[in-house]
């Protein structure tokens, strides 16, 4: 990436901090808590210092979940904002310790808020021609998930939209069908791998992606990265046909997408 691109960057998902307010409540180990964020991510989308705008996090979505709408709180979704459950049913916190609504507030208020926040006055300052929520995903689909057991693509693109990027019935997308579409080809041609690049599956787009295009209408796209590009371990089976590679090159690869992109939308 050569020249500053009009975008902003959002990675919601790669932190594995636990605050000390919730530490002791905890059941998950810290391995799982690393295995339930988006590993490497803020290396792999770390593009600060190439474009307008740039956001991440060091608090873990086990924690504070900053993908998720504010409502409801637990028990009520168990995989929603302050978290319950993992996604393959493990207790985030042990037997009696699931923060209640006034713990809830106060995490809420120390990370989600001012998250989402920062993204609207980033968007104010910045004139920023497309946004990107940065994610990475297992390889297959978690039991829970609406994709249980069946294989990812290798790189999934969203805009709330069905899988040629239009609008599903009485929906909107969150970038234009040419957008999206360009970028997966980009993606394609970059990675040399024809057929595993995803429009909207088995991910769309989350709350981030959503709620800011409906805000400010300036365009966004989700990218979800396979866990299988990058991660090479018993917990992350990898396809005998995955490519692999270092996060450092893997990151410079999605730069080089991205750099393409934005000269295309210019």
């Amino acid at each position: 990436m050569k020249t500053t691109l009009p975008y902003l960057i959002s990675i919601p998902h790669g932190g594995t901090e636990v605050p000390e307010i919730v530490r002791q409540f905890i059941a998950l180990t810290p391995d799982e808590i690393r295995f339930h964020a988006d590993p490497s991510t803020r290396q792999i989308f770390g593009f600060e210092d190439r474009v307008q705008a740039f956001i991440d996090t060091s608090v873990s979505r086990m924690v504070v979940d900053l993908n998720r709408p504010p409502l409801p709180l637990p028990t009520k979704d168990p995989d929603g904002i302050i978290k319950v459950l993992t996604v393959d049913s493990k207790p985030v916190y042990r037997a009696g310790k699931v923060p209640d609504i006034r713990l809830s507030h106060q995490l809420l208020m120390m990370y989600y808020f001012p998250y989402h926040q920062k993204i609207d006055e980033l968007l104010d300052r910045h004139r920023i021609k497309v946004a990107f929520d940065c994610h990475s995903m297992l390889p297959s689909g978690a039991p829970e998930q609406k994709d249980a057991g069946k294989t990812r693509p290798l790189i999934c693109l969203g805009n709330n939209g069905n899988f040629e990027g239009d609008p599903d019935a009485g929906g909107l997308a969150t970038c234009p069908r040419e957008w999206i579409q360009n970028l997966s080809a980009r993606f394609e041609n970059e990675f040399s791998i024809p057929g595993q690049v995803a429009i909207n599956d088995p991910f769309s787009g989350g709350f981030i992606a959503n709620a800011h295009y409906w805000h400010k209408g300036i365009p966004w796209i989700q990218i979800e990265v396979n866990r299988a590009l990058y991660e090479n371990h018993g917990t992350v089976k990898k396809n005998r046909d995955c490519p692999f590679f270092s996060v450092d090159d893997l990151r410079q690869k999605i730069g080089r997408v991205l750099d393409g992109f934005g000269s295309w939308i210019a």
